[in-house]
């Protein structure tokens, strides 16, 4: 694919790692990486010899987040929407383009695989985004985290609000989406959005020894305990609660394009 390389491991079989594959642009998410893991997605649900699958950044960063220097609609930025009628076929293109990072985010969620983010670098924005939806987070030591998206006058959408809560707990979700203050790995840790923080080096071989006590357990145990927990973890914050997301992206966008 474009965007990702996708590596099936040979010393370990039901072991899939995802690289976000734009290194010279930080790994930043464009409309081709959101299609491109749609994709993937798609092709992992029918398959079932992948158990687990490791999503980690190529180069020095996990990711930047949303690629601020593409297309807005197409990357799930607020899109400079033309003022003209409600029912105008622009805008209605508009409104399920501001969808696709809904759709990448629940994609990867929706994965029966364990999935297991291998932070290395920065994760921003819809990086971070990305992460909440995957089962289990490692990062180095190096790693710092950032959601800046108020700060640039768009709101946090993608239907991220019901899974930082999850993992974070509301006052946490609160300032860190609202004050934009970037956190290190160790404060990752003790909030309890990550499972483990380790040395630059460790990174990846943790993430596989972890992939690898998984793929040593009873295949329809580990299954049935990822979807009980992301079925309980659904009913204390549903995330139905944001299914608003897109239109608050177009109404960020038209209120930029009032304040020129």
């Amino acid at each position: 694919m474009e965007t990702l390389l996708v590596e099936r491991d040979a010393a370990l079989p039901g072991l899939v790692t995802v690289t976000l594959n734009r290194p010279e642009k930080l790994n930043a998410i464009n409309a081709r990486m959101h299609r491109d893991v749609i994709a993937l997605c798609r092709e992992l649900e029918d398959d079932a010899e992948a158990r687990v699958v490791i999503f980690t950044g190529a180069g020095r960063a996990f990711s930047a987040g949303a690629d601020l220097g593409t297309a807005r609609p197409k990357d799930g930025l607020p899109p400079r929407v033309p003022a003209s009628p409600a029912r105008d076929e622009s805008q209605q293109a508009a409104r399920l383009a501001a969808t696709i990072g809904n759709r990448s985010s629940a994609a990867i969620e929706g994965l029966p695989q364990v999935t297991i983010g291998a932070v290395n670098g920065l994760a921003v924005g819809g990086a971070v985004v990305w992460l909440s939806c995957m089962d289990m987070r490692i990062a180095s030591d190096s790693a710092w985290f950032s959601i800046p998206e108020v700060a640039l006058d768009i709101p946090l959408t993608w239907n991220a609000l019901p899974r930082l809560v999850r993992e974070l707990g509301p006052a946490r979700t609160k300032e860190l989406v609202m004050a934009c203050d970037r956190f290190t790995a160790a404060e990752a840790l003790q909030w309890g959005f990550l499972n483990h923080a380790v040395s630059d080096a460790e990174l990846l071989p943790r993430a596989r020894a972890l992939a690898a006590k998984l793929l040593e357990k009873d295949p329809f145990s580990v299954a049935a305990t990822k979807s009980t927990v992301n079925a309980l973890a659904n009913l204390m914050v549903p995330a139905e609660a944001t299914h608003a997301d897109p239109d608050y992206l177009l109404l960020a966008g038209l209120l930029r394009k009032e304040r020129g």
